[in-house]
């Protein structure tokens, strides 16, 4: 890879890209062969591909970049603690297996998300989805590609031309019923709707051009980190529920090409709950 052409962001995507197939070996390797499998609060599940793969992710880049912030969702108990900009310092957004419970499932549809934080805005993304050989990547300013090849969001104008994602976050009943009510009237709008489990899997087909939108509630920042610089290479936007900006630190996130993200959020705003934001 010519790191080069992505001027000061070309370590970080470079070593992210290693980072990534580090973790992808883990993956494979448990993929089919696990043994212990644990259900976190509210949380989902977890399993020793989950830790191992977040392990070896994080040994790499620390050895690499001593002085940056790491946030995994294995390992980040207080989101708390980091919400907003790193004062200065990089931040890695790390999902070591996005779609556990696919992947306990033996569903081929995961992926490691790594997403490079600078001040407050994602630098560097890369998505590895290891049962399909795919590695999407993105720099800030340098568009959106998928092995090496420029990819780009739908031109879909019409919510009833559209095909969309979503998911569904069972662990807090009253996320679950807002979605149900959400999913009710836009499953009636558009040409349909799938949800295949897994946030930065969704992103990367929205980035691609294969969904025209999705949107979800109760994300993690580590599920969406990576996505949201693929989307908006690629030419699409990410926005809340209530159509203000979205960051990975927000808890309501609707993705798409400009038209229907903008058609989501219209067909959605007179049903979301109070502390969508």
């Amino acid at each position: 890879m010519d790191q080069s052409r992505f001027g000061q962001w070309g370590d970080a995507l470079y070593k992210g890209i290693l980072a990534a197939r580090l973790g992808r070996q883990v993956l494979l390797k448990y993929s089919g062969r696990l043994e212990h499998v644990e259900k976190k609060f509210q949380a989902g599940l977890v399993s020793e591909a989950d830790k191992e793969s977040e392990k070896a992710i994080f040994d790499f880049l620390r050895k690499n970049f001593p002085n940056d912030e790491f946030v995994g969702e294995e390992s980040t108990t207080d989101l708390t603690k980091v919400q907003g900009p790193a004062g200065g310092k990089g931040r890695w957004i790390v999902d070591p297996l996005d779609g556990t419970t696919n992947y306990i499932h033996q569903y081929p549809v995961y992926a490691v998300s790594i997403g490079y934080e600078v001040n407050g805005q994602i630098q560097v993304a890369v998505i590895d989805v290891p049962a399909f050989g795919e590695v999407y990547t993105a720099v800030r300013g340098c568009g959106a590609y998928l092995n090496g090849q420029p990819i780009r969001v739908s031109a879909t104008e019409k919510l009833e031309d559209a095909f969309l994602a979503t998911g569904f976050f069972t662990e807090i009943e009253s996320n679950l019923s807002e979605q149900l009510r959400l999913f009710e009237k836009v499953v009636r709008q558009c040409r349909g709707i799938r949800r295949a489990g897994a946030a930065a899997y969704d992103l990367c087909m929205v980035a691609r051009g294969v969904f025209d939108g999705y949107w979800e509630k109760g994300l993690k920042p580590w599920d969406s980190a990576a996505g949201l610089l693929l989307v908006e290479e690629a030419g699409g936007v990410m926005k809340t529920y209530r159509g203000d900006k979205y960051t990975p630190y927000k808890n309501s996130m609707v993705a798409g090409n400009p038209k229907i993200c903008d058609e989501i959020i219209k067909a959605i705003g007179p049903h979301i709950a109070q502390d969508s934001e």
